[in-house]
């Protein structure tokens, strides 16, 4: 048995799977995850904590495995999504979308839903079938374009709620840059929007949700104004 999947057994996960030196306990990846996401604490301060605890007097002293941790807390949080998704046992891989959450309330017929025969779609009253969604948008969460662009390694490249970069690059090719007028003197939002943005990979998100049960659906977003994103609407459907 190889010295990686040993590890694995007993627990730990490794820095490295030809010559590990560095494992990270599946207790601490767990926690740094929690942390994360209720807490929002960045990998640097948590790895600061983790100095600390390590040596109160000299966290100074303790070996810098931050890379290590930006590294293996990526793969495990990409095992967790293929765990929690059915892909734990799975040899196949999976496919566009399906890392999304189900909203298993809404109405949609060959799923949930079972027409009869001399039932369709059209059929009055049209309401019992129909999705209703909500919009925003965070036209702050900006992300520049990648230095060395060939060490980009994508995990999850449109598996869940972000569009694929491949689509994303379409839309962008097709869709027009429109510059947005406001009436009101030094409007802070327009103006944000109309700022230059040739350094940016991208210039917000757009967030869909389902008005009716609340589960939320998001892509990036292509411009600032999201009734100009098509892509929003364009995978809402492919869960």
């Amino acid at each position: 048995m190889s010295p990686d999947i040993q590890m694995f057994r007993h627990g730990f996960f490794p820095a490295s799977f030809n010559r590990p030196k560095t494992v990270f306990t599946f207790r601490v990846l767990n926690d740094f995850l929690l942390d994360s996401l209720e807490c929002g604490t960045s990998a640097m301060n948590y790895y600061s904590k983790l100095r600390r605890m390590t040596s109160s007097m000299f966290p100074h002293l303790v070996p810098d495995r931050y890379r290590e941790l930006m590294r293996v807390a990526r793969q495990w949080r990409q095992l967790k999504t293929m765990k929690w998704h059915g892909f734990g046992h799975r040899s196949d891989n999976p496919s566009t979308g399906e890392f999304a959450l189900f909203c298993p309330a809404c109405p949609q017929p060959g799923i949930n839903v079972l027409l009869s025969e001399d039932e369709s779609l059209d059929d009055d009253p049209s309401w019992k079938y129909t999705w209703s969604f909500v919009m925003d948008g965070n036209f702050k969460a900006e992300h520049l374009h990648p230095i060395k662009p060939f060490n980009k390694v994508w995990l999850s490249d449109g598996l869940g709620f972000m569009v694929g970069k491949d689509r994303y690059k379409m839309h962008l090719a097709e869709a027009a840059d429109m510059v947005e007028k406001s009436s009101c003197n030094n409007h802070r939002a327009v103006n944000q929007a109309n700022a230059a943005r040739h350094k940016l990979e991208s210039t917000g998100i757009g967030g869909v949700a389902c008005a009716r049960h609340g589960c939320f659906k998001g892509e990036r977003q292509a411009t600032s104004t999201i009734p100009h994103s098509r892509v929003n609407h364009g995978s809402l459907a492919d869960k």
